[in-house]
């Protein structure tokens, strides 16, 4: 073996993952083309925002795509992943606009449009992208020739395109409704965009005096500072407390105004005062009052949400927060404040701009979506595209079902801008792909689209539509879709949408969804609470690969991820173990003729049966696991296959015919080539980089072949008799009852040992003759006693061990003193009796577990049961020695 593929004795992640990702991109293994044979494999990247770096949600992402498009090369497809960023258009404006605030003390509005546009494309130049570099590090397999942004070029025109031909259809229209706002962003958002939050709030009660002078109504709400907008007080018709004064009105306070009374249903005889303000310009639910009552709509705010010239002169140019003060105390000087109540509401967030957005009535551009939404809703429905877990179809099918216009227009500079023109000279609106040619004073819509109505097309466009393209032919529509729960509106469901009616076509067969990720204490990770570590750290920690399998092996389907760095312990462990597993390979010499390639002609032991057997039952647990998106089921079959079967089991049976050289050595080489190029195959899509490095250092690849491009596993086809794999397991099971007792005494696990085993009949005894060598070999006994005997208590204490081949005892005489040994266990179990009588006591203590922090109450719980099962272990073992 020459010098330079020897394995150093500790694995180095950094050298490795630094090593190979150059070298994949050199040979050109992650370009894909239209033109090959090999049938075709796609996915898109969800496109994260230009703005982002690499968080562990992008981890998982974006490692579950990998291992999909891996796993496809490996199976002979020939496969695209389409990578590339989003324009992101609030997020990216915002972020700009501080960057120039804070470097040149300059802002947008003072650049200019046409200026500050081209000040976001050098900072895109300089800053944006960031995530698809630090993908590469998590060894992503993107076709990076590929890479494309929402605003290029090709994509722009696919955004004027659809645009236009939405318009023409009737499904776009500019008009009056009311929408949500950010006051940070100073644009309209879509429902989707608006979090809502539960927070802590107050009802204000005041009395707006009957213009008569007989009286007042008494009404509440929680946002006093839009009483400037009210235009009516509603009563219910039917209320006997207030029918008789409908039609009358009340003055409004602060004001000079009136305000008629009106009767409609939407005032609640049985919530609150049954007397409901309507502030038709900045309610939903009093817009509509106000249609059905013609009343005047009001729009009190600014676009920062400061109060406007509509308002009382002392209040004009006030922040809503500030203003909503001094309203309160305006009304308590006039003794119109009735009371104060402190409640807890839902409250909308702007998702961008974290702050409360308001309702108000703009003019804003929609688009239509009820006609678009039923293929779409069809597409799922009938399984044309599935849904994984499937429980998400239901929410999918709620929010279809129940679709509203999507308001597609943003108050931004940064994102493409609606290709809408107004001519100023005769008030003609016209739409186009280019600008219009007829006479006139002509100026383009100055608002731009929203991101996701570039995002919705990313599908097709990425592949060049809308021209005919070759990729489009074979690419088209894409296999796999894998990403969030949270943008199943604003995204998926929108490309389904997209792609029915721009292709004709369903835009991805599967749609993975993923797992949030929380912290160990079911927190969702963030920078405020300190607990989101940047996936860059623990690569620099763990590496990729280790980072790459721990999140998969602890992400269960359709359930939240606890995560913690620790966590990363189990994918390192992991690669350790298999590194050490291929140093020990090495150290029997170069690897066999066959190379791994293949098995061994002629008979092969009962291990080597038996390894074969949990080889192939693996290859078809692991292909059925990602054939249905079950990744942590995959990761769990792996590890089990690794760890325990190869490792624990079948490397340490193994070394009883290398010892004994010849034919039989030559043999356990072959079988141990063979395991282990399979495991590193199907280990690569979960750990590209430690896989590979060990399959070029074993030397089961030439050095110019990659390990995508050398075959999936599958399934041996050489039959084993079932009996005797079941047997094997037998012998395996004895192993561990022997080493448990061995353990159990605290025998150390160099010192040989004789063990009596009574085997359950006489088949059993037969078959455990035959592995007498190989049970002395792994239980590192002096002796074995076989037989279908009782053991003769009169030769001393025998803790045993009951299995399904027979019973395993340890003799107990000579190495250990008994007496002092059911002496020292009596006092432990003395204390654990008082230990487990404490932690019950603390537990029925209802005062403890109701006040205690809920993780204390658990750990006591918790505590309790680990004492309970060592207190019936102790017992056991007492027993054992009497």
């Amino acid at each position: 073996m020459s010098e330079d593929r020897t394995l150093p004795r500790a694995y180095e992640p950094a050298e490795v993952e630094k090593k190979w990702f150059p070298v994949w991109e050199k040979k050109n293994c992650f370009h894909g083309t239209a033109k090959s044979a090999k049938p075709g494999y796609s996915i898109v990247i969800p496109p994260p925002n230009v703005t982002g770096i690499l968080t562990l949600g992008h981890v998982l992402n974006n490692t579950l795509q990998d291992i999909l498009c891996r796993r496809a090369r490996m199976q002979g497809k020939e496969v695209i992943w389409f990578p590339g960023t989003d324009h992101a258009g609030i997020a990216t404006e915002a972020r700009v606009v501080k960057f120039l605030k804070e470097k040149e003390n300059v802002t947008r509005d003072e650049l200019g449009r046409e200026e500050f546009i081209r000040r976001v494309w050098q900072w895109r130049e300089e800053f944006g992208g960031k995530i698809i570099r630090q993908l590469r590090t998590l060894g992503c397999s993107c076709d990076w020739e590929r890479e494309r942004f929402t605003m290029d070029e090709g994509l722009s025109e696919a955004v004027k395109r659809v645009f236009v031909s939405l318009y023409e259809k009737g499904y776009i229209y500019r008009g009056q409704r009311m929408i949500n706002w950010c006051p940070a962003a100073k644009s309209a958002l879509s429902d989707e965009e608006v979090i809502y939050k539960d927070v802590p709030g107050k009802f204000y009660y005041f009395r707006y005096p009957l213009a008569d002078g007989s009286g007042y109504l008494l009404i509440a709400t929680t946002r006093p500072e839009t009483m400037f907008g009210d235009t009516a007080v509603a009563v219910h018709p039917d209320d006997p407390r207030y029918k008789h004064l409908i039609g009358k009105t009340v003055k409004l306070p602060l004001t000079s105004r009136e305000i008629p009374i009106v009767g409609d249903q939407h005032a609640d005889p049985t919530k609150g005062t049954g007397c409901v303000k309507i502030t038709p310009g900045h309610d939903p639910n009093d817009f509509e009052v106000g249609r059905r009552h013609n009343l005047e709509v009001i729009n009190i705010m600014n676009p920062d949400a400061s109060l406007n010239d509509k308002c009382p002169a002392e209040f004009v140019g006030l922040d809503r927060f500030t203003a909503r003060d001094l309203c309160v105390k305006k009304m308590e000087e006039l003794g119109l404040l009735e009371k104060i109540e402190e409640i807890t509401h839902s409250v909308g967030y702007s998702e961008r701009g974290n702050v409360p957005i308001e309702t108000l009535v703009s003019s804003q551009w929609f688009c239509k979506m009820g006609e678009l939404a039923k293929p779409a809703i069809e597409a799922v429905r009938s399984g044309k595209i599935k849904f994984y877990p499937e429980r998400w179809s239901k929410t999918y099918f709620h929010w279809m079902e129940n679709i509203q216009d999507w308001c597609i227009s943003r108050q931004l500079w940064w994102g493409h801008r609606i290709p809408a023109y107004y001519n100023d000279d005769n008030g003609e609106i016209y739409v186009g792909i280019n600008p219009p040619t007829a006479p006139g004073k002509w100026r383009q819509e100055e608002d731009v689209l929203d991101t996701w109505f570039s995002s919705w097309l990313w599908p097709f466009s990425i592949m060049g539509w809308p021209e005919n393209t070759e990729e489009l032919k074979k690419f088209y529509p894409t296999n796999d879709l894998v990403t969030g729960p949270d943008i199943i509106f604003f995204w998926v469901a929108r490309m389904i949408m997209a792609g029915e009616e721009f292709l004709g076509d369903i835009p991805f067969r599967n749609v993975y969804f993923t797992s949030i990720i929380r912290d160990d204490l079911g927190r969702k990770l963030s920078k405020s609470l300190g607990n989101s570590p940047d996936p860059l750290d623990v690569i620099a920690t763990y590496g990729a690969d280790a980072l790459r399998f721990s999140i998969v092996y602890i992400a269960p389907v359709g359930m939240d991820i606890r995560y913690s760095n620790e966590k990363c312990e189990i994918g390192r462990n992991f690669a350790n173990k298999l590194w050490n597993a291929c140093r020990f390979r090495q150290m029997q010499g170069d690897v066999s003729a066959l190379g791994g390639k293949k098995l061994p002609d002629g008979m092969l032991s009962g291990d080597e049966s038996w390894m074969v057997a949990k080889l192939d039952a693996a290859i078809e647990s692991i292909e059925k696991e990602l054939a249905n998106y079950r990744f942590h089921g995959a990761a769990h079959a792996l590890y089990d296959l690794v760890w325990s079967d190869f490792c624990d089991w079948f490397v340490e049976a193994e070394k009883l015919p290398l010892r004994a050289g010849g034919a039989e050595r030559e043999r356990a080489l072959a079988v141990l080539d063979w395991t282990l190029f399979n495991i590193l195959k199907l280990l690569h899509p979960f750990m590209p980089f430690i896989t590979e490095e060990l399959a070029h250092r074993m030397g089961f690849v030439a050095d110019d072949e990659m390990l995508d491009f050398t075959g999936y596993p599958t399934v041996s086809g050489i039959a084993v008799d079932p009996a005797l794999i079941s047997k094997i397991d037998g012998k395996f099971e004895l192993v561990r009852g022997g080493r448990f007792l061995r353990a159990s005494y605290n025998i150390a696990d160099g010192k040989k040992l004789n063990f009596h085993i009574e085997a359950q009949d006489g088949a059993a005894l037969e078959f455990l003759a035959s592995q007498s060598d190989s049970l002395k070999n792994l239980l590192n006994a002096e002796s074995i006693t076989l037989t279908q005997e009782a053991y003769d208590t009169a030769n001393g204490a025998a803790p045993s061990h009951l299995c399904a081949l027979g019973t395993i005892r340890l003799p107990l005489a000579g190495l250990i003193d008994v007496a002092a040994e059911v002496a020292k266990l009596e006092k432990q179990r003395a204390d654990l009796v008082k230990w487990i009588k404490s932690t019950e006591g603390r537990l029925a203590n209802e005062k403890f577990v109701q006040s205690a922090p809920p993780q204390v109450v658990a750990d006591s719980r918790a505590k309790l049961a680990e004492l309970q099962e060592k207190l019936t272990r102790t017992d056991e073992l007492i027993q054992s020695l009497k």
